[in-house]
């Protein structure tokens, strides 16, 4: 689905992957931070896929958390 696929991007620019594989080498946990913004992430995901008219512009930032 294409809302799981703008999930993924934005989970991919935060660095998730290098996070939890540098959780998994050293131990160190993936910063809280980039936690939560996760789950904000896959909440607004669910939220937008559960609509029963899903936006054109589901992509546009007003949809989703500010990651900076």
């Amino acid at each position: 689905m294409d809302i799981e696929a703008e999930a993924r991007r934005r989970k991919d620019a935060l660095g998730l992957d290098e996070w939890r594989m540098r959780e998994y080498v050293s131990g160190t946990p993936v910063p809280a931070r980039i936690h939560q913004l996760c789950e904000q992430i896959d909440l607004a995901a669910g939220a937008l896929s559960r609509m029963s008219r899903i936006p054109e512009d589901f992509r546009d930032d007003i949809y989703w958390p500010r990651c900076w």
